[in-house]
């Protein structure tokens, strides 16, 4: 279960040393807003505006406050629904799966790392929210990957999986090739990046490149048959790094 969202943001903000009037100042709204979201005293999460604001303030990479505001966006329902299906799917407590952790070993010895498939990612201009609107660690199937460091040894809850469709990132991602991102991997200038876009929820594939002291970012295609397209900073809701590809023969 997703952490709730106020609990998640009143220990970044502390981490970070900011007094609520501090942050509000900062991300422009009042800091008795703040304090009810902190203490779960709002009917609806902030608008991703907000949250994308939050995140730039106080310096996050990982989009964990966008992922828990998605979460309390989630229909009850369909939460419970979820909740359900993963209880059904751990083992006993103190049986031995339930001490192992998301890695585990080939025939050969190599670990590996069970990775969440979504449905696909854009490879030209986005054309819709193609990861369906999942939450955290869920997809439609699962893909096997090297629990290597490129996901900080199989450690990273959140890794998931996309189907590249299109050519803008042609020659290095062709069609169908499945790649693997890590939202604990730092992105830098030339990261490959599944970028979330507002207001739509878009969702693209592309290099990235920051400008303006960070406060835009170019989208970047590898196919010169393409062209970049460069937005403000608040209309980018996550950017997850490219750590690993699987292509076809």
């Amino acid at each position: 279960m997703n952490p709730p969202l106020g609990d998640t943001l009143r220990e970044l903000r502390r981490s970070r040393g900011l007094t609520l009037a501090g942050l509000a100042e900062r991300v422009g709204v009042t800091p008795g807003y703040l304090s009810m979201i902190e203490n779960r005293r709002v009917d609806n999460p902030p608008s991703m505006k907000v949250v994308v604001r939050l995140e730039a303030v106080l310096g996050v990479t990982d989009a964990s406050l966008c992922r828990a505001a998605q979460w309390e966006r989630t229909p009850g329902p369909i939460r419970e629904e979820l909740e359900r299906s993963r209880r059904a799917t751990m083992p006993p407590e103190n049986s031995p799966e339930s001490c192992q952790d998301r890695s585990m070993p080939t025939s050969g010895g190599e670990a590996t790392v069970r990775v969440p498939l979504i449905n696909k990612v854009a490879a030209g201009y986005p054309t819709g929210f193609t990861d369906l609107g999942y939450p955290a660690r869920v997809g439609d199937d699962v893909v096997v990957v090297p629990g290597y460091t490129g996901l900080h040894g199989g450690n990273d809850p959140d890794a998931f999986a996309a189907t590249v469709c299109g050519g803008s990132m042609l020659p290095d991602y062709r069609e169908g090739d499945i790649v693997v991102f890590s939202p604990l991997a730092d992105v830098t200038d030339g990261s490959d990046c599944f970028a979330r876009l507002e207001p739509d929820h878009e969702s693209t594939f592309k290099r990235v490149y920051f400008e303006d002291d960070q406060d835009r970012i170019r989208l970047q295609p590898l196919n010169k048959d393409y062209a970049p397209r460069t937005i403000d900073r608040e209309q980018v809701a996550g950017l997850f790094r490219a750590v690993w590809r699987m292509s076809r023969l």
